[in-house]
């Protein structure tokens, strides 16, 4: 049986890291932020393990926020012990950490190691020297390439994040990071479209005109692009689009940019009615009337934002009849055709690759 994911997350300051990215406002979070301790770490693995069948679980500590290899080693250590006391008593099953390229070297990789971490993210954003620069990120692709390869000589899975729409972005230099990231083999990746949050520099380049964020459709184009790239290379992208926290939720701080909720379900819905185009245009272009059955999972992403991309690709078959059938005998990300004389099957990963 399969084991439900679950992830506790710790919220670590932004006290490890000296620079001010143009897109972060996380040193003022920390300013109003209470430093966490190894009481509340542990306090928060038995929170959440009260509400779950630790049986049926995959438990996950990660510790999110700043850039955890950057705070003090004392620091580091007295929320490690508490996170390994943790693992060593079967109370979750992996120790996660975001951190920056540049805080990586051999001394804090023997550290990590001695205190049972598993996986470790880096704050990619892009492989472009020019985007880093007006990004004021602080390190080079050199970095990434050199922490990466280091990470996962150690053994750690590695992640990588990258960072879509920045200013000084375009979908060349998008493609060119995706595939610099395939190069270095991680174990996963997650991607994110450049938001507009409040009190960071990238507020006033907005607000003074300097730069423009990417329109919701722009940001879904993207974003279908990179997941290309990364399904075709066998790399899972964990997620796309920025987490709704209470604040985002209630509008307090994203000022603008491509912000959904559902933001890769309207990547994949978009890829999905690509596909439902695809099939019927090569072949059922002379068919009357066609069954399209879906998993029951996948009709939410078919039909994501009130039928956005369904209902446009559906408008011009207006001579078709055109059934749309929930079958949860058909896999996950598949369609399957049928005109009652030839039936057809595709998934996304077979459609994907027809599209290289």
């Amino acid at each position: 049986m399969n084991k439900r994911y679950c992830i506790i997350p710790v919220f670590v300051s932004h006290k490890g890291c000296p620079h001010d990215c143009i897109f972060c406002n996380q040193r003022k979070i920390a300013q109003e932020e209470r430093d966490i301790s190894a009481y509340d770490v542990k306090s928060k693995i038995d929170s959440y393990l009260s509400t779950m069948d630790r049986d049926k679980t995959y438990v996950e500590l990660s510790f999110f926020g700043g850039s955890f290899t950057g705070i003090p080693i004392d620091y580091q250590n007295e929320l490690l012990e508490a996170a390994k006391g943790a693992l060593d008593d079967g109370k979750i099953d992996d120790i996660r950490l975001s951190t920056r390229p540049d805080y990586i070297n051999g001394f804090i990789l023997d550290n990590l190691k001695r205190y049972g971490v598993g996986v470790i993210e880096l704050g990619v954003q892009s492989m472009s020297n020019e985007v880093l620069y007006i990004a004021e990120r602080g390190h080079s692709p050199e970095d990434v390439i050199e922490a990466s390869k280091l990470i996962k000589e150690y053994g750690f899975k590695l992640g990588l994040q990258m960072m879509t729409g920045l200013p000084g972005d375009t979908l060349e230099k998008d493609l060119y990071t995706a595939r610099e990231i395939i190069k270095l083999k991680p174990d996963f990746v997650r991607i994110y479209p450049a938001l507009v949050i409040k009190d960071t520099y990238m507020e006033y380049m907005y607000r003074s005109g300097t730069y423009k964020p990417l329109e919701l459709d722009e940001a879904i184009a993207i974003s279908k692009a990179l997941y290309k790239e990364f399904t075709n290379a066998n790399i899972p992208i964990i997620r796309m689009g920025l987490q709704a926290t209470e604040k985002i939720a209630a509008g307090r701080d994203v000022v603008a940019g491509p912000f959904h909720p559902s933001f890769r379900e309207l990547v994949e819905s978009s890829l999905l009615n690509d596909m439902m185009e695809y099939v019927i245009e090569k072949y059922y272009a002379q068919s009357d009337k066609i069954v399209i059955d879906i998993n029951p999972l996948d009709i939410s992403k078919l039909y994501a934002g009130r039928k956005r991309f369904f209902n446009k690709k559906i408008s011009k078959y207006t001579t078709k009849n055109i059934k749309i059938r929930q079958n949860s005998i058909v896999t996950n990300m598949q369609l399957s055709f049928n005109d009652g004389k030839i039936g057809r099957n595709m998934s996304i990963y077979q459609f994907l690759k027809i599209k290289e």
